[in-house]
């Protein structure tokens, strides 16, 4: 077969790998919150972030952004909805990524662990993290929510 390669049995079509991140907020003290972690590794190391990362092999997208949620703030969601693909191939400085952005629900009353590669996670208002920035486009959904 022509389209199989030689050497590793794959097809040889390139493929963008996919990542999921979870988008998670509240209402707390009349401040819009969201549950955000500080990116332990590079790219965008130290930088906020929604809680995410890939998907696995053999694995639902929800499934995997419900993983990734509990694996990066100890917080377990529920009930998760897309609200956008982002997809450019230019997105990640480490290879073509594509993440489906998922809207999950949570007890806001949760307290956040960081965990696996995340350095600290913690519910921020949605105004200091405008000041501050976010990691790549997690700004834009951010700032469309």
């Amino acid at each position: 077969m022509d389209d199989v390669c030689d050497k590793c049995g794959n097809d040889r079509w390139p493929k963008p790998s996919l990542a999921v991140d979870a988008v998670v907020t509240r209402l707390h003290d009349d401040q819009i919150e969201a549950l955000l972690i500080r990116r332990g590794n590079e790219p965008w190391k130290g930088a906020w972030a929604f809680p995410g990362g890939f998907v696995e092999l053999d694995e639902n997208p929800t499934d995997a952004v419900l993983r990734e949620l509990m694996e990066e703030t100890g917080i377990k969601g529920y009930n998760p909805q897309i609200i956008t693909v982002k997809g450019n191939p230019d997105r990640d400085p480490r290879k073509h990524i594509v993440s489906i952005f998922y809207h999950v629900d949570v007890d806001s009353n949760s307290m956040p662990k960081a965990g696996d590669d995340a350095a600290h996670a913690e519910w921020i208002s949605v105004n200091t993290v405008m000041k501050e920035g976010m990691a790549g486009d997690h700004w834009d959904v951010l700032e469309n929510l």
